[in-house]
């Protein structure tokens, strides 16, 4: 089977080594891909927002399946451009992707099918907003309704952070994405990541994670794509991995369906988890950056015969199989990320860092400059590494980052902190049943 990554990210190189262990693959292209990825795939340089490129190429090189890491071209229906001509694809249709590309779309469709979320409203007016905020007071968190690249969310303790947030949204600050402005109460609690596959019909539990959002140790800073992660997550339980499918992740496959555009990909659910139980924050509609590196570290499996599984409909017949370890990864981002930084600074070492036991390094943000292996974006590497538990994943992922001789880089050390701090009573095990 020859298959079509898309993406560039550190989340689409965790996938491409695990699509390259499936006995079903010939060959792996990636679009544009990054020279991590380069190691088992071929990268080619095509634009992903040229639907009618993406298809010429596919034609020309005899695709069978094309797997779409990011969030933007499935909300701008390359799954339905893809599917139009025959095309197999894993993802939501543009329709189904609403509930990443619309925190309003999602909102509702939990108010109407009483799915578990905050109090919200919806407001494509300044003075609406604004009056609103005055009558439900501070703290409360204001949402840019479409996508702004993990940039439109605004927690804000005072009334006057609250309201900053909404005039920059209808100032343009996100461009279209905050022409309408979601404000939710805040929900209090344990947050969470988890993950489940669904074929339209069935949802398949496939696992947990939680990471660190904030640029420094102590989760204190600017917030940021993401410094680190670890899966499983100890606040999801068995117990509260089946009060999250049968409360949240089932209520919106059937809503989906019913409202006449079933979902058919990955539905990653951010969750609080508090004193009630858990708590939808929002949706997104692909697979976790960097949460997928550490959740595919654990995956026993044929990833690509579970990915296709959910395109055609047939989950109900597999089951999702995890390693009963943990996996831990560290971000290493160019210095002055998330603000302004420099790109091109050499990194050597990689070789030695995966040379260690259970390390692996998945390129997130890196260019080839002649022989030199360059950084080009904020986000770099992802040093990822499994372990028996947290802790020893921590120890073996941070030995990895020691590794790397990349002087302008910089990593978070408290990676993993609150998960190592009580592991020892939490289980190892995450969810893998079937809906």
């Amino acid at each position: 089977m020859n298959v079509l990554l898309i993406g560039s990210g550190g989340r689409e190189d965790a996938l491409a080594q695990a699509l390259a262990r499936s006995p079903r693959l010939d060959r792996l292209w990636a679009a544009p891909g990054n020279p991590g990825i380069a190691r088992v795939a071929t990268c080619v340089a095509l634009d992903v927002a040229d639907h009618g490129s993406v298809i010429a190429f596919c034609r020309a090189e005899a695709i069978d399946f094309v797997v779409v890491g990011p969030e933007g071209p499935l909300v701008a229906g390359i799954v339905d451009a893809l599917a139009a001509v025959g095309i197999a694809a894993f993802g939501p249709s543009a329709a189904a992707a609403r509930l990443e590309g619309s925190k309003g779309f999602t909102k509702d469709i939990c108010a109407r099918w009483a799915i578990p979320t905050a109090a919200y409203g919806r407001f494509s007016d300044r003075e609406a907003a604004l009056a609103h905020l005055d009558r439900v007071g501070a703290p409360i968190v204001v949402k840019a309704d479409g996508l702004a690249a993990g940039k439109g969310v605004t927690v804000a303790e005072t009334l006057a952070d609250a309201r900053a947030a909404v005039v920059d949204c209808f100032s343009g600050a996100f461009g279209a994405a905050g022409a309408e402005v979601v404000i939710e109460e805040m929900l209090i609690g344990e947050e969470a990541s988890f993950f489940a596959l669904c074929d339209g019909d069935t949802a398949l539990a496939f696992a947990s994670a939680q990471d660190h959002k904030r640029a420094f140790d102590g989760d204190r800073g600017p917030n940021t794509g993401g410094m680190g992660a670890y899966s499983p997550a100890p606040v999801m339980t068995e117990a509260m991995s089946e009060r999250v499918m049968a409360e949240i992740i089932r209520p919106t496959v059937a809503a989906m369906k019913a409202e006449g555009c079933p979902f058919k990909g990955v539905l990653f659910a951010g969750l609080m988890i508090g004193a009630d139980g858990p708590k939808l924050i929002e949706y997104n509609t692909r697979f976790g950056d960097p949460e997928t590196q550490v959740m595919l570290a654990r995956l026993d499996g044929d990833l690509l015969d579970l990915l296709i599984a959910t395109a055609d409909g047939t989950l109900a017949s597999r089951a999702v199989r995890l390693a009963d370890t943990a996996a831990l990864t560290v971000v290493m981002a160019t210095r002055g990320y998330p603000g302004t930084y420099a790109k091109g600074s050499e990194i050597r070492g990689i070789a030695a860092a995966e040379a260690l036991p259970g390390v692996t390094v998945h390129h997130a943000g890196t260019a080839r400059d002649g022989d030199r292996l360059v950084a080009a974006g904020g986000r770099v590497l992802n040093v990822t590494a499994r372990g028996a538990s947290v802790g020893e994943a921590a120890a073996r992922a941070y030995a990895g980052v020691e590794a790397i001789d990349w002087p302008d880089g910089f990593c978070r050390r408290d990676i993993g902190r609150r998960a190592i701090e009580r592991e020892s009573a939490a289980p190892l095990a995450g969810p893998g049943s079937a809906a």
